[in-house]
């Protein structure tokens, strides 16, 4: 196993050197200048070209690039002039919240997932696998600012039992920090979670019709110990690699989740740093998201390769 993580690293490390550009490329692409964006329209020259040499705008680009990754891999990521503070603890704060939106909305998707891919392959009922199919169609349909209002409405409003927005830190009250958290992680996971149903689902009935598995069932071997000790892990392997590129998506969806439950995480402060065009937090933030990406994929082939051995001899 650690011989194959060291031949996935170096594919990785490219990748986040290739995306760093690329990111670097872009923003520096936008029309305008920077430092009178960040100084604001009442700023005098002195500002503006303090704020130019701060961030080193009168460099060549090369130059600023490589000042950019080194600040990086000091800590030193610098003030924000839009939003105000230093970028670290902006993003630091933002990524408290986005983690724990993102893992409870993992969460959902594995439970959610795993219920409709296996009573959607086993059930004998046709109005359950009907049920299903309904069900996962209509959450890959309706997009998550849809889905949202909608359970806002339901909830919060007609019901009146749970909060329609906001954020409350879970070690101060866990139970009330469970009801804000319950609406915006149900909402980022039901398209990931209808994606992981129905490809369980395809797996573990192409497992399930495998000779070796019709030999059991002839031979007497309970439906149950043959789903649990044989199709379903047979099945795992491909779901797992689903499961961490939906997390990458998690990620992407928190943004605008984020923004219709009122949820102060990273999406929240991608937007602000992208209205204002506050250049270090954004750029520093798209790094971020890409290397959490990047690792997410690493962890998924790592435990992929440990489910399937052949991965590894390959």
């Amino acid at each position: 196993m650690r011989s194959y993580l060291l031949r996935r690293l170096p594919s990785a490390l490219l990748v986040l050197f290739a995306a760093s550009f690329l990111i670097f490329t872009i923003l520096r692409l936008v029309p305008g200048d920077p430092a009178t964006s960040l100084a604001g329209p009442d700023a005098s020259p002195a500002t503006v070209a303090a704020i130019r040499d701060r961030l080193g705008l009168d460099a060549p680009l090369l130059s600023q690039y490589a000042h950019w990754i080194g600040s990086l891999l000091t800590g030193d990521l610098g003030p924000s002039y839009a939003i105000g503070g230093e970028v670290s603890d902006l993003i630091g704060d933002g990524l408290g919240a986005t983690t724990e939106l993102t893992l409870a909305a993992l969460l959902f998707v594995i439970v959610l997932g795993t219920a409709f891919g296996i009573l959607g392959a086993t059930s004998r009922s046709r109005w359950i696998r009907s049920a299903i199919r309904v069900t996962t169609t209509a959450a890959l349909a309706v997009p998550p600012f849809v889905s949202g209002v909608l359970l806002v409405v339901l909830f919060a409003v007609v019901l009146g039992v749970l909060p329609p927005g906001g954020r409350v830190a879970f070690l101060a009250a866990p139970d009330l920090a469970a009801q804000y958290l319950l609406l915006p992680a149900l909402c980022l996971a039901l398209p990931s979670a209808a994606v992981l149903g129905r490809y369980l689902k395809d797996g573990i009935e192409r497992a399930l019709a495998e000779d070796y598995i019709r030999t059991a069932t002839a031979a007497g071997v309970a439906p149950r110990r043959l789903l649990w000790r044989h199709a379903l892990p047979g099945a795992l392997p491909p779901v797992v690699t689903l499961l961490g590129m939906q997390t990458g998506h998690l990620l992407g969806g928190a943004v605008l989740v984020e923004a219709i439950f009122a949820w102060p995480g990273l999406g929240q402060l991608a937007e602000q740093g992208l209205q204002r065009r506050d250049y270090p937090v954004v750029q520093d933030l798209l790094l971020l998201l890409v290397a959490v990406f990047v690792v997410v994929q690493l962890l998924t082939d790592l435990v992929y390769a440990w489910l399937d051995p052949r991965i590894r001899w390959e």
